[in-house]
């Protein structure tokens, strides 16, 4: 598969994340990225977060959290959010063919998929799983599918300090390196009031990684 050593000029990007926020505190500012250029880009949510251990009851959390979904996506400047039903926490246990169908449905017509990278980055399962599965989708669809890592020093320090899971790539595996700005990506981080708590690693890892997003092209042949 070629490999662009620059983000190509698309114009319909769709966004594959496990969780509400996942859009802002891992692609915030790649989304914004696109969406200066002139993309078009959907996010789409494949569960509604539940199982936070943070502020309300299930029920409560999950209509919580699609609404502040929402307000960070409108936020970064995307043109629409799709929301799933699936479990949080249990994304490897729904059929994989249940899964490739919702994205496969959604990503119709756009250019390139978006996503967290396989790996997981964070340690959480749901993000591999849903990195694995826009993978097995843009295979379908023919798409090519760009995913967000994190440099390796900086997941082994965030490992060090915080006795986190987090997995990194060396710099030869690292396709793009973005310079970003994170005003937008702040804004929208903000709106997801009940996960963005004073104590979370979210902060840290913004501040070792500055101004820059590190990415990698994903194999979708075969």
């Amino acid at each position: 598969m070629a490999r662009p050593h620059a983000l190509p000029a698309w114009h319909s990007v769709l966004v594959v994340v496990a969780h509400p926020d996942d859009e802002s505190f891992g692609l915030g500012a790649v989304i914004d990225v696109l969406v200066s250029r002139g993309a078009s880009v959907t996010v789409l949510c494949l569960t509604h977060g539940e199982a936070s251990t943070l502020h309300g009851s299930v029920a409560d959390l999950a209509a919580l959290r699609e609404s502040e979904l929402r307000t960070a996506a409108a936020a970064l400047g995307c043109v629409a959010t799709v929301l799933r039903g699936h479990p949080d926490g249990a994304l490897g246990e729904v059929p994989a063919s249940v899964l490739v169908d919702d994205v496969v449905a959604v990503a119709r017509g756009s250019d390139a998929l978006l996503v967290f990278d396989p790996s997981g980055v964070t340690g959480h399962p749901d993000h591999a799983a849903a990195g694995r599965t826009a993978v097995d989708a843009a295979r379908v669809l023919g798409l090519p599918v760009l995913a967000w890592t994190l440099p390796m020093d900086v997941a082994v320090q965030l490992n060090e300090e915080f006795g986190g899971a987090f997995t990194g790539h060396h710099p030869e595996e690292i396709d793009l390196v973005l310079d970003v700005d994170r005003t937008r990506q702040l804004v929208a981080v903000r709106a997801h009031a009940s996960q963005a708590v004073p104590s979370s690693v979210l902060w840290r890892r913004l501040e070792l990684l500055g101004g820059a997003e590190h990415l990698r092209w994903l194999d979708t042949a075969g």
